[in-house]
């Protein structure tokens, strides 16, 4: 086990009719066919978070911050929304700290015609300031391609999926080893 990487998808839209819970269980499905990835996804619909920040965290804001703990790296499946990314993904990062420190994420964006990209830009932004390590490689593609099973048609852009993963699986390592071997210090 110690070669296999603790995954989490997190699934950034709670909107009624969304079509992130379809992209994350293409990419979920996706990923899951490596045997060097322990998988599990995160839907934040799934979470009855507060709509004010409380003093105290709530059962479910402390259940959302355990997962982030236990995860070695993580995918963050995101849509575009007004050139940005749901305010609903951005309290959800804000409830963690300490928790994404020295961990990799990745993006599998989707929107119209620019396929999330502009909500990728914002959060390799704020990860960054959470001491993650975001990245370069995404996989991003528009929701008119989007196909029956909830994944981009294009296969160059399935096939985006592998190096993206490579990529995190190399990091997730190299950061969990070194976090091993020293805490991190923000």
């Amino acid at each position: 086990m110690e070669d296999v990487l603790r995954v989490l998808v997190l699934i950034g839209s709670t909107r009624e009719g969304r079509a992130g819970q379809r992209v994350g269980q293409w990419f979920a499905r996706t990923a899951g066919q490596r045997d060097d990835l322990d998988l599990s996804v995160v839907d934040l619909a799934e979470f009855d978070f507060p709509a004010r920040y409380p003093a105290r965290a709530t059962p479910a804001m402390t259940a959302f911050t355990s997962r982030i703990d236990r995860a070695d790296a993580f995918v963050v499946v995101t849509p575009e929304y007004n050139r940005s990314f749901p305010a609903s993904l951005k309290q959800a990062i804000d409830f963690a700290y300490d928790e994404w420190q020295a961990k990799p994420v990745a993006f599998v964006s989707y929107g119209c015609s620019c396929a999330g990209l502009y909500a990728v830009e914002q959060l390799r932004v704020v990860f960054t300031e959470l001491h993650t390590v975001t990245l370069r490689n995404t996989v991003s593609f528009n929701l008119f391609d989007m196909g029956p099973d909830g994944g981009p048609r294009d296969e160059a852009v399935r096939h985006a999926a592998g190096p993206m993963l490579d990529q995190l699986v190399w990091w997730g390592h190299a950061l969990r080893a070194a976090r091993r071997a020293r805490p991190y210090v923000a």
